[in-house]
């Protein structure tokens, strides 16, 4: 361990472990199996990176994604770590190359997908070279029920069986009890100590908004709070997608489509752009996102409804992986809660399955409609408790409101008995509020007692009021009736009176000026001094400079963090460099004048 702790200092630049990172690299140096559940940004790679290291051979690091792996080659490459990654954008060459050097013991770590790891030459590839390690990264998507499901990796436990002497470690951000226990059992870690870190991340405000107008909304929320920052955008649909990466186009911001129906070089392009120039949103389906290493992703919002608490947890946590502060942002709608159960009911998977999908489902709309903190809500999906309420998220900072929607609820669910729990929510509004309307004339409904009982309320209220219903498991929508509202039993208790129901009242965004100065304040303060800010964007457009000579994202070389850090201390000499989380001996040697060039630079216009 002092060679780890040797290493942590001298080649990544940190002073000490974080969380449990200690006693994860610990049993991987004594050779034992690891299970590691930590947050997106809190510290993963090195639990597998550091002890790779230091054992005798080479740490393979399977890796789903082709990004992923560029990405951390590169950034290991700049710290002077011996490293590769084969797949297929390497010709039969390079590979070859790659290959001389891992039987010569000459690579620390070698990065691979896990369909290429499975054939037959890689695995007998191994069988000839000395292995420190093996890392399965983004463990949950051998889960059947994750998000991410990837059947490849649940014929990994192969490399127990053939590799039985050799340590093993699985990794996530994202699992909960179930997904955790199936990871142990499809991988034959059932003798892996596990590891679980705080699902915490205390620099992400959370922000959820009901309401229609979801690109209007968006737009106040990025000129209010990200007006020139990089973030990803979430949509369910390609044509959602494209629809919202023109819209912001229009108005000035660099907006790139991503989604699966785009060519495979598009796709890339975008991606490249996303992550080595400023500024850039990606609006994307979630086909965008896992392993992604952007330190600076400053926000995450959605325009519709996550699948679950993981897949939103999964997505959230790409934004300030750095530790500064970011936003997370969500408008969802009636549609959204229509569109995902009736997705869920109509698919052909097996019934077991459709049971676990609803309930993650419920347990997503059970965090949009709570009212209280929204960390807590979300940790406790996890088995974390948190004491307190956070004080950083919408719940905390601006209270909802609760109203009595007893008398409301029974007139919309009245309404649906009356006419015949056939129609969608549109109809039964337009009856509820009275409409003057061919359709329900002929129907007769307009001679029913429901008809023009709730005129008092607007179409708004009304589909908000539909919306909590449905989430709140009242309704259920018959997906074979073209969207039409069922009465579920649980109504009945409701409709004879015998419950009150409370719910939230609609909150489509706060305009608070003050609290919109205050989270400005808070932003700023924790990045970078009013004071400090030329010497942050001096060294910024020093950064951007190395980055571009050398092909690689600005991040790769120093993280913002590293640079607010720099322009605080602001040391004087190559040596007090050392002191700045972030660097290291190799990049001190590489980057080090360069830098102290620009503190000087500043310190003596003082």
């Amino acid at each position: 361990m002092e060679r780890a702790l040797e290493l942590l200092r001298k080649t990544f630049g940190y002073a000490e472990f974080r969380q449990n990172q200690a006693d994860i690299i610990h049993t991987l140096m004594q050779g034992n199996d690891a299970l590691a559940l930590m947050p997106t940004g809190g510290g993963k790679s090195l639990c597998y990176q550091i002890p790779a290291i230091c054992r005798p051979g080479t740490g393979i690091i399977i890796s789903p994604l082709i990004a992923l792996m560029q990405d951390q080659v590169s950034a290991l490459k700049q710290l002077g770590i011996s490293c590769a990654f084969i797949n297929s954008t390497l010709d039969r060459e390079q590979q070859r190359e790659i290959e001389r050097a891992l039987l010569n013991d000459e690579l620390d770590l070698l990065y691979i997908a896990p369909e290429r790891l499975l054939n037959d030459y890689t695995l007998n590839l191994l069988d000839r070279c000395k292995i420190a390690l093996f890392a399965i990264d983004e463990a949950h998507c051998v889960s059947q029920w994750g998000h991410d499901f990837r059947p490849e990796y649940q014929r990994l436990t192969i490399l127990h069986q053939r590799f039985a002497d050799v340590p093993r470690i699985a990794l996530t951000a994202t699992a909960d009890e179930a997904t955790r226990n199936e990871i142990k059992s499809q991988l034959d870690l059932h003798n892996a100590k596990t590891f679980i870190s705080s699902f915490d991340r205390e620099n992400i405000r959370y922000h959820i908004i009901d309401g229609q107008n979801g690109l209007d909304q968006l737009w106040q929320f990025l000129q209010q709070e990200h007006p020139r920052d990089a973030g990803i955008v979430y949509c369910l649909s390609r044509k959602k997608v494209e629809k919202t990466a023109e819209w912001l186009t229009a108005r000035g911001r660099i907006a790139l489509p991503y989604h699966a129906g785009l060519s495979d070089s598009l796709r890339q392009h975008h991606q490249a752009r996303f992550l080595r120039d400023e500024e850039v949103i990606i609006v994307a389906t979630i086909a965008f996102g896992m392993g992604i290493d952007k330190p600076d992703v400053r926000f995450v919002a959605h325009l519709s409804l996550p699948k679950s608490i993981e897949a939103y947890y999964q997505e959230t946590g790409r934004a300030g992986r750095d530790g500064l502060p970011a936003n997370t942002w969500m408008n969802y709608g009636l549609q959204d809660v229509i569109s995902l159960r009736q997705m869920v009911s109509s698919s052909e998977a097996a019934e077991n399955y459709k049971r676990v999908s609803i309930h993650k489902l419920e347990a997503m709309l059970g965090l949009c409609e709570s009212g209280q903190c929204r960390r807590q809500t979300l940790l406790a999906y996890f088995g974390e408790i948190l004491d307190e309420p956070c004080g950083n998220c919408d719940n905390c900072l601006s209270p909802p409101e609760l109203w009595d929607a007893s008398e409301a609820a029974r007139k919309a669910l009245s309404c649906v008995y009356r006419c015949g729990q056939k129609f969608g929510v549109n109809y039964l509004i337009d009856v509820l509020r009275g409409k003057d309307d061919d359709r329900i004339q002929r129907n007769g409904h307009d001679q029913q007692s429901t008809f023009a009982i709730g005129a008092d309320f607007s179409v708004s209220q009304w589909r908000n009021l539909f919306r909590q219903l449905i989430a709140l498991g009242y309704l259920e929508v018959d997906h074979e009736g073209f969207g039409a509202l069922l009465l579920t039993e649980k109504c009945r208790p409701l409709l004879r009176s015998e419950k009150i129901l409370k719910l939230r009242r609609q909150r489509v965004s706060d305009n608070s000026s003050k609290t919109s100065k205050s989270r400005r304040d808070r932003r700023s303060q924790a990045e970078v001094l009013d004071e400090d800010r030329p010497l942050y964007n001096d060294l910024r457009s020093l950064r951007k400079q190395l980055a571009e000579t050398q092909g690689v994202p600005p991040y790769v070389i120093f993280h913002d963090s590293t640079l607010a850090a720099i322009s605080q201390l602001r040391p004087g000499n190559i040596d007090s460099l050392l002191e700045v989380p972030g660097i290291g001996q190799h990049k001190l040697d590489h980057y080090g004048d360069r830098v102290i060039e620009v503190v000087r630079s500043h310190i003596l216009s003082l």
